[in-house]
């Protein structure tokens, strides 16, 4: 695995992935949480391919601006580039976009875990 590695990913927002629904907020438009899930689920995407059978990742940390509102059925796109590998830990920068601009931006750090081992821990 080395850095630059990229994935991108589009969805479109529904009434499920809106801070009304999912309890964040008010408001009929993209939730922070949801679109953090898509930015995290490209990242998990985007180096599952490079790792041993049996390993995995997982999120650790999240430092994220949501910049600008995204209505229900406006197209999303997820953007993420992986900029660092320290051992197990991989940094990523991740972008949000629609036709409108840049909607979310920030890093994202994910840990390589064995996926046996870690969810037999309790």
């Amino acid at each position: 695995m080395e850095t630059g590695l990229k994935y991108t990913l589009d969805f479109t927002v529904d009434e499920s992935l809106t801070a009304r629904h999912v309890g964040s907020g008010s408001a009929g438009v993209l939730s922070t949480p949801m679109m953090i899930a898509y930015m995290e689920g490209a990242c998990l995407k985007c180096v599952q391919p490079q790792l041993e059978e049996g390993f995995t990742t997982v999120g650790t940390a999240v430092n994220i601006r949501h910049l600008a509102a995204s209505n229900v059925g406006e197209r999303v796109t997820v953007e993420c580039e992986l900029t660092e590998i320290d051992r197990r830990r991989l940094t990523f920068r991740v972008a949000a976009k629609t036709e409108r601009g840049l909607i979310g931006e920030g890093t994202h750090e994910r840990f390589i875990v064995d996926a046996a081992r870690f969810g037999e821990k309790k």
